[in-house]
């Protein structure tokens, strides 16, 4: 890799001083040493934050959680509360990577990590024309939001998150701001462009969660059990009144650019009993739109199957 400054930030301000257009933050370090290692990224000044104590603390209330961003996945998934609480985030995150991985990776450092494409992470590939990925060895790449990047996102915590209507915290120059997380995620317009809001001097610090929503829940699809990305992900928050839901969220993860709300298929099992036939009615909705490319139509099914399995979870506790 390429010769680089290394500081420690010890405060959410001095990391935002310290952070730049030729500087990256360093946390849990999973996806940015490999970045560094294949030249993907080169910077003049690498900044750690693992240190800064506001970042690495859970707080819990009647009112909801506020996560840092520097809590660890593992740390996540060992909090009961949070378990019960918010079931589909613990879901979608108990199979990222390995316990070896989890015991390093940041909550923050998921939301913000770079695509997991091949063409994505190799210098000489990175900026690769997008026809030839069209054309090419495609089959994991995007079926949704695909009309001029066809990579598909890299988190898997953030599907959740935004089905049960989290806020994210950013610190920068001016003060810190919090927005809707489905605000916080772009779809770039050029290969390698940044997937999210964030500034060269802005930095995830919290993600805020609202009061419990038990209904909830994340299912996935994948090759192999053990270290693996996964093919399609569904994560599904339910307000539900008996059998019957009265208000939904469902997001899909690996399957765009960008977290992908399914707008339609919400719509569609709001005000509804939750059964085996509105959960496929549901499903066939959330992959109506869905646009692949030359290798990889199965994740139409793929995705169809996890929105189906994760409402039935959410609603009934099993997807039958």
């Amino acid at each position: 890799m390429k010769a680089f400054q290394y500081q420690t930030a010890g405060s959410e301000d001095g990391a935002v001083k310290l952070l730049g257009e030729d500087a990256v933050l360093l946390a849990g370090g999973t996806s940015l040493l490999n970045l560094l290692k294949n030249y993907v990224l080169e910077p003049e000044r690498v900044v750690h934050v693992g240190g800064i104590e506001s970042l690495g603390s859970i707080e819990l209330d009647e009112n909801g959680a506020r996560i840092g961003a520097g809590v660890k996945i593992s740390d996540i998934l060992e909090n009961e509360t949070i378990a019960k609480n918010y079931p589909a985030l613990v879901q979608a995150l108990q199979r990222i990577g390995s316990p070896q991985i989890r015991n390093m990776a940041t909550l923050g450092g998921n939301l913000c990590a770079r695509t997991p494409c091949w063409y994505g992470n190799h210098k000489l590939l990175h900026d690769a024309d997008t026809d030839a990925v069209r054309n090419g060895d495609n089959e994991y790449h995007a079926i949704f939001g695909n009309d001029s990047i066809v990579t598909v996102h890299a988190s898997s915590a953030a599907p959740a998150l935004v089905a049960l209507g989290a806020r994210i915290r950013i610190a920068g120059e001016g003060g810190a701001r919090e927005l809707p997380l489905d605000d916080f995620f772009v779809t770039p317009q050029t290969p390698y462009a940044s997937e999210n809001v964030l500034k060269p001097n802005e930095l995830v610090t919290h993600v805020v969660l609202g009061p419990a929503q038990p209904h909830s829940a994340s299912y996935e699809v994948r090759h192999k059990d053990s270290h693996d990305w996964p093919l399609s992900l569904a994560s599904v928050a339910l307000q539900m009144d008996g059998k019957k839901c009265t208000a939904a969220k469902i997001c899909l993860g690996a399957v765009a650019p960008v977290p992908w709300r399914a707008a339609e298929a919400e719509k569609l099992i709001a005000g509804a009993e939750i059964t085996e036939e509105t959960a496929a009615k549901a499903a066939d909705a959330a992959v109506a739109g869905a646009t692949p490319l030359s290798g990889n139509a199965y994740k139409v099914r793929t995705a169809r199957a996890c929105v189906r399995r994760a409402v039935l979870v959410a609603a009934l506790g099993s997807w039958m």
